[in-house]
C-alpha cells in the first residue's frame, strides 16, 4: 500500500481553481511547487452539475440530504460555465512545478485517493458508450456507497468494491495544440480512465511547457475496462500526488505509461482499436528491449508469451489499450516506491 502522509501543499476546487472541458497551456496557474513536493487536491464530478437541476435538487431526488451535497459542487455550478465544444469534465488545475520544462518526464506517484462523497454517478443513454444503439432512453442512476464497507451499493443483492482513481490525469498539451478537449486522451494524458491509477500507482508524462501544467479531475468510484456504458460511478475524489521531474528523460516518448508495484503498464491510443493495440504492444516491445535487454524480435516474443492487452478506454474517440507486464518476469528491477 501507499504510505501516506501530510502533503506540503493542497488545492481546493472552486471557480477560480477549475476548469470545464479544457486543459490548456494557456490557462494561469492556480498553484505553483517545488519539484518533488506532494499536493492534496480536490475534485468535482461533473455529474449532478451538467443537468438543468441544481447540485441540491438533482442528488435530492435519490434522498441525498443538502447537507451532503459538496460545497464546492454548488460553487461551481453556479460560478463556472461550459463553453460550446468543450468535454464535459472539470478539472483542477493547472499546477506548475518549478524546474519542469519541455522534454522532460514528469512522474506523478498517486499517494492517496480520498472519497469526498458517499455516492456517485453512472449515465447513460442512446448514443453512448461502446454498444450506443443499445438502449433507446437515457439513464442516470445515483448510487450509493458503503464507505467503510469499501462497496457500491449498485442494487439489492449487487455490490461493487471500491477501487478510487482518477478519470483525467494530464499535463498540457503542446501550445500549437492547446486548449484539447478533455473527452479524448492523448500524448500528455488527459481522459485515460485506466482504473489502476489508484493509490500506490504511478503516471509518467512527458512535459511540454514551462511548468509542465499538471491537471487532474474526473474521479471515479470503481470501472471496469473500457468504461463501456460511457461513464463509471462518476463522483468528487480528492487525490495526493508527488510530482517529480525527470530531466530530458521525456524526449523519446511518444505518450503516457504506468507502473504499480506488480505491474508495468505500456500504454498505445489510436483511433481504433486495431491501432491502439498494434501502438501498444509496439510500446511494450520497446520497453522489454530497454528493461530485459532483449533483441526486438524475442521482445516481441515475449508479449506474445507473458503480456495481457487490455482495452483500458473505449468511449472517448481515442481508444487507449494497455499492456500488463508483470515485474516478475525479471530477475531484478528497480525498487518501487509502494510495496505491496
Amino acid at each position: 500500500m501507499a504510505t501516506k502522509r501530510i502533503p506540503d501543499a493542497a488545492l481546493r476546487s472552486t471557480p477560480e481553481t477549475v476548469s470545464w472541458g479544457w486543459i490548456s497551456a494557456q490557462r494561469a496557474p492556480v498553484l505553483r511547487v517545488r519539484e518533488e513536493q506532494t499536493v492534496r487536491i480536490d475534485t468535482v464530478s461533473h455529474q449532478g452539475l451538467n443537468t438543468r437541476l441544481d447540485p441540491d435538487a438533482f442528488f435530492g431526488r435519490a434522498g441525498i440530504a443538502p447537507d451532503a451535497v459538496l460545497q464546492d459542487a454548488r460553487e461551481v455550478y453556479r460560478g463556472v460555465t461550459r463553453a460550446e465544444g468543450a468535454g464535459a469534465h472539470i478539472v483542477t488545475g493547472p499546477i506548475y512545478i518549478e524546474g519542469a520544462e519541455p522534454g522532460d518526464l514528469l512522474e506523478a506517484r498517486v499517494l492517496d485517493v480520498e472519497i469526498r462523497v458517499p455516492y456517485g454517478v453512472n449515465a447513460t443513454g442512446p448514443g453512448s458508450g461502446a454498444a450506443p444503439d443499445l438502449l433507446h432512453e437515457a439513464a442516470q442512476k445515483i448510487i450509493k456507497l458503503d464507505v467503510d464497507r469499501g462497496v457500491a451499493l449498485f442494487a439489492p443483492g449487487v455490490e461493487v468494491p471500491l477501487a478510487p482513481f482518477m478519470g483525467i490525469v494530464a499535463v498540457a498539451p503542446p501550445p500549437e495544440n492547446s486548449p484539447a478537449s478533455t473527452k479524448p486522451p492523448g500524448a500528455f494524458g488527459g481522459n485515460l480512465d485506466f482504473k489502476h491509477l489508484t493509490a500506490g500507482s504511478t503516471l509518467y508524462l512527458p512535459v511540454f511547457n514551462m511548468g509542465a501544467l499538471f491537471y487532474i479531475g474526473d474521479g471515479h468510484a470503481c470501472q471496469g475496462d473500457g468504461e463501456v456504458d460511457g461513464t463509471a460511478i462518476e463522483i468528487s475524489l480528492a487525490p495526493t500526488v508527488q510530482l517529480i521531474v525527470h530531466k530530458g528523460a521525456g524526449k523519446g516518448m511518444s505518450g503516457p505509461r504506468a507502473e504499480d508495484a506488480a505491474h508495468y503498464y505500456p500504454m498505445g491510443l489510436g483511433a481504433n482499436l486495431d491501432d491502439a493495440l498494434a501502438r501498444a504492444v509496439t510500446e511494450a516491445t520497446a520497453f522489454l528491449q530497454r528493461q530485459g535487454g532483449l533483441s526486438a524480435a524475442d521482445a516481441y516474443a515475449l508479449c506474445s508469451l507473458a503480456v495481457d492487452f487490455r482495452i483500458g478506454e473505449a468511449v472517448n474517440n481515442v481508444v487507449m489499450v494497455y499492456g500488463v507486464v508483470p515485474k516478475r518476469l525479471f530477475r531484478s528491477h528497480p525498487a518501487y516506491w509502494a510495496q505491496p
